[in-house]
């Protein structure tokens, strides 16, 4: 083999390494999460998605490497006024997927700046619509709004809108401090709502139990007037019955001795005798009233003497 040929062979193997490396860089490997757009002598051509693919040598292009992952992005303050002319600086977040490769590379220069310069008029259209107090207590009124115009403002850009959150609300300093002012006022006026219910509440108790106190002890006097009275009545009731019964055993024995007189002889002018000792031993008792049997009624006068009688014993 001569020089010439060996030469010839060398170079013919250089140019193959060098055919073969190129060869070789124009694999490509796409990764899960990412998706590549192809372009093909400057224009479209496909979308790789993930797995091993090969750029025709010459003629082929990756242009656009886009990730499939949601993204979020922070903007920064934005000065907005309230339907009320009140100046305040307000960031928002911004939520977004991409679901269209092809779209997100084509549709628009610059589609991170564009969504922001879109949420930025977006929100000052909302929050325009708006007072102060309206703006600090409608977070989720603008959240949905700007979601809903942004996704559908962002669907010709092939990115998917999935949530817009208002991250910080700043009202002037003025107004803030106004607003702080307020805030205490509010806490003292609550806290001394609150200390006289708290008063009322000890009053309306205190008052309850004295009301219980004056029923209970008002209960507890009439009970014990109940009980004095019916002792009395009964105390009364056993001396009346005493009494009768003492009455009853004179009358008795009274009868009971006439009865014997009668029987053993005695004339009518003995049995007047003992009647009146009877009258009389009755006048001795506690009685200022006497009464007379029917068959005495001639005695009148004399009964009438006994009765005063027993008035000047006592």
């Amino acid at each position: 083999m001569t020089s010439g040929m060996i030469a010839l062979i060398v170079i013919l193997s250089l140019i193959g390494a060098i055919v073969l490396i190129y060869l070789a860089t124009r694999i490509r490997i796409v990764r899960q999460t990412n998706k590549v757009v192809v372009e093909r002598l400057g224009a479209f051509h496909t979308v790789w998605n993930v797995g091993i693919h090969f750029l025709a040598p010459f003629i082929d292009k990756p242009s656009y490497v886009v990730t499939m992952k949601e993204q979020v992005k922070d903007f920064d303050p934005q000065p907005v006024i309230t339907k009320d002319n009140v100046t305040m600086q307000i960031d928002t977040v911004v939520f977004f997927q991409v679901t269209d490769p092809k779209l997100y590379a084509y549709g628009v220069e610059n589609p991170l700046l564009a969504i922001e310069n879109l949420s930025a008029t977006t929100l000052r259209n909302i929050i325009g619509e708006l007072d102060l107090d309206e703006t600090l207590t409608s977070r989720d009124i603008i959240n949905t709004k700007m979601r809903s115009i942004l996704d559908e403002a962002t669907d010709p850009w092939g990115i998917k809108v999935n949530r817009v959150e208002v991250k910080n609300i700043l009202p002037p300093k003025d107004i803030r401090e106004s607003m702080e002012r307020q805030m205490r006022a509010e806490r003292e006026r609550r806290e001394k709502i609150l200390l006289a219910e708290g008063e009322k509440k000890s009053q309306i108790l205190l008052a309850e139990g004295e009301k219980e106190s004056q029923i209970l002890k008002a209960d507890a006097k009439k009970q014990a007037q109940i009980l004095q009275a019916e002792a009395e009545a009964e105390s009364i009731r056993k001396v009346k019955e005493a009494e009768a019964e003492g009455i009853k055993a004179i009358r008795e024995a009274e009868a009971e001795g006439l009865k014997l007189l009668k029987s053993a002889g005695a004339d009518e002018t003995v049995l007047r005798l003992r009647s009146f000792e009877a009258v009389k031993d009755m006048a001795n008792g506690q009685a200022t009233k006497i009464i007379v049997p029917s068959n005495m009624q001639d005695l009148t006068s004399l009964v009438t003497s006994l009765v005063e009688v027993s008035k000047d014993k006592k």
